[in-house]
């Protein structure tokens, strides 16, 4: 066993290259006895820990994670100033990116012993492993307080100037990061917050002993013996470039409405400095098509073991299957802390109300089990967007719904089919340009390409799609599959072009001018509702299940709605064909 001695940040810690960490350790073997059930990710980050166990190169320290302890349970408090008792998960959760180390060889100044000038040396450096912490659990997890104790401990602990950041989806999200912290400064339960806060605020010219030195200032809360500030920052891009902040915590990133992922930026400005964390705590989302499933992809790799990162720590809490929701004796997969910070009960009130409220269940499961759904479906139910089997409507009658309102990046349309019984078989296919399938991040990429080897996305070359060759490849679909369109319905925003040439080649007939509002959408979005509730819209396309998913639906205090694109990136455009095709249905069925 190779135990060694060596100083990090002022202080002289003991280290080794075999032993087990001791939290992990407790952990590990309560799982191997069966008392804590864990789901695959979380076997894999144990694989990936047990790999570091056995690399010589990478030691362990039990010192660090034992003074995070101490500390919180001395300093700080809950937002309501009863003293905080550290979680078993906090500890398992902190010793992971406070414990570990490895040694780096640096070219050094070393000043001369009488003080006058120095040299170059090389010194070998004891360096924190862990640089990234991605924490997945289930809504009622305490990750916010977990965020706390982490930003207070670095601030008052670390006796070099940190500057922290604290950035969420929403300001006041942020907030709930340092009210605990605010309110363990106003109680001062410790000695450590006794001394620090001993003094007066307002004392600006007197003794400095006399002052405050941690306090909540309109900045954040500053420590003024290390000029260390913890500060709020809104999640743009733009506002968390280029800083040079030592640690930053990131709330609910995978739940936020954000394209580019503001990890990549943080850690731009943190690399300018050593021993620099990030960590980011968040449930499961249910908004698609955005960073977190990038980012997500990313973890799921690292955790495989397609590429190593040892600097990055993952414990990605959730359910393994939907059966599982049914056995509570398994909900601690999805969240650690059940029984402690979040009762049994609550759990079972939103398993039941996910049953009784189908619109809800997308986000019960996301947020509950992290289970991620395809959308947070405000109009259609998950039952309602899961596809049927293989259907063909060779040489059949239907109607043809067009949306081209985004013709600079997707076009939809749809083929509707009048089968017995009320139900209606619907066929789309849709469009997108070689230019903007170019831009999209690798998670949304991933998905189009599954819709491309499906035959429902096509991709035309050039930055804006060429209408010409568009309404070609719609006609060659219509030929081959024999087609016998009796109705045209379509958005005119931006469907000049394409309607012009129908009309040439077609007739004017059976063209149907929808124009999108609630004035047009309410009845014919009532109707299919109702169908798609009875399982009467017969798809067999995941395209077609990915925009009903994505459908969100807007409605004023007389009932009446209309479709709305929560963002640009998240696709309904089928949807809007569907209800153009179906306007168009209904109209030219009283002929």
């Amino acid at each position: 066993m190779s135990v060694v001695q060596a100083t990090y940040n002022g202080a002289t810690i003991t280290l080794s290259n075999t032993a087990t960490p001791y939290y992990y350790g407790c952990f590990r073997k309560a799982v191997q006895e069966g008392r804590i059930p864990i789901n695959r990710k979380i076997e894999a980050q144990m694989n990936l820990i047990d790999m570091l166990i056995a690399n010589p190169n990478m030691y362990y320290s039990r010192e660090p994670v034992e003074g995070y302890i101490k500390y919180c349970e001395m300093e700080l408090c809950l937002t309501d100033g009863t003293p905080m008792h550290v979680l078993d998960s906090y500890k398992l959760w902190a010793e992971d990116i406070l414990g570990w180390f490895y040694f780096v060889d640096r070219t050094v100044f070393e000043i001369n012993p009488d003080g006058n000038g120095g040299k170059y040396v090389k010194k070998k450096i004891l360096k924190r492993l862990r640089n990234k912490q991605f924490l997945i659990v289930g809504r009622g997890g305490s990750k916010t307080l977990y965020d706390t104790s982490i930003q207070s401990y670095f601030q008052n602990i670390d006796p070099t100037t940190t500057d922290q950041i604290v950035t969420s989806p929403t300001m006041r999200q942020s907030e709930e990061t340092l009210n605990p912290l605010k309110t363990a400064i106003l109680k001062a339960h410790g000695p450590l917050f006794k001394l620090l806060t001993r003094g007066s605020l307002q004392n600006t010219t007197g003794n400095v002993k006399d002052r405050k030195m941690l306090c909540s200032t309109k900045k954040g809360v500053e420590n003024f013996v290390t000029n260390s500030i913890i500060r709020i920052l809104p999640m743009s891009i733009d506002k968390l470039q280029g800083l040079r902040c030592k640690i930053a915590t990131v709330d609910e990133l995978l739940s936020c409405d954000i394209r580019e992922s503001p990890i990549d930026a943080i850690a731009q400005g943190c690399s300018k400095l050593d021993d620099w964390l990030i960590v980011v705590t968040s449930s499961e989302g249910t908004v698609r098509n955005g960073c977190g499933d990038t980012i997500e992809m990313e973890l799921d790799k690292i955790l495989k073991g397609e590429y190593l990162a040892p600097d990055v720590s993952i414990w990605w809490y959730r359910l393994d299957t939907v059966e599982e929701v049914a056995r509570p004796e398994l909900w601690p997969k999805a969240n650690p802390n059940i029984g402690i910070t979040v009762t049994y009960e609550t759990y079972q009130l939103d398993v039941e109300r996910a049953e009784k409220v189908p619109s809800a269940r997308n986000d019960i499961l996301a947020k509950r089990f992290g289970i991620p759904t395809e959308g947070y479906t405000y109009f259609f139910a998950y039952e309602e967007t899961i596809p049927h089997g293989a259907t063909n409507f060779w040489q059949m009658d239907c109607y043809l719904g067009a949306d081209m309102s985004q013709g600079d990046d997707f076009c939809s349309f749809l083929f509707l089919f009048q089968l017995p019984d009320e139900r209606l078989g619907i066929k789309t296919i849709n469009f997108i340009s070689s230019y903007t399938f170019s831009k999209l991040p690798m998670g949304p990429r991933a998905k189009y390409e599954e819709f491309i080897k499906e035959g429902s996305l096509y991709v035309k070359d050039g930055t804006i799609l060429p209408m010409t060759q568009v309404y070609d490849d719609v006609i060659e679909y219509i030929n081959s599959n024999e087609y016998s369109v009796l109705g045209f319905g379509y958005d005119p925003y931006n469907a000049q072009e394409f309607v012009n040439r129908w009309i040439i080649e077609h007739g004017e007939y059976g063209c149907q001018k929808v124009a999108q509002g609630a004035k047009t959408e309410t009845v014919p979005l009532g109707e299919l509702k109702k169908l798609a509730e009875q399982r009467k819209l017969i798809f067999d396309q995941s395209i077609m299940s990915f925009g009903m998913g994505n459908a969100i639906t807007l409605e004023d205090t007389n009932g009446n709605r209309k479709l709305w694109k929560k963002r640009r990136d998240d696709k309904i455009d089928p949807v809007a064909a569907l209800v153009d095709a179906y306007v168009a249905y209904k109209r030219m069925s009283i002929f």
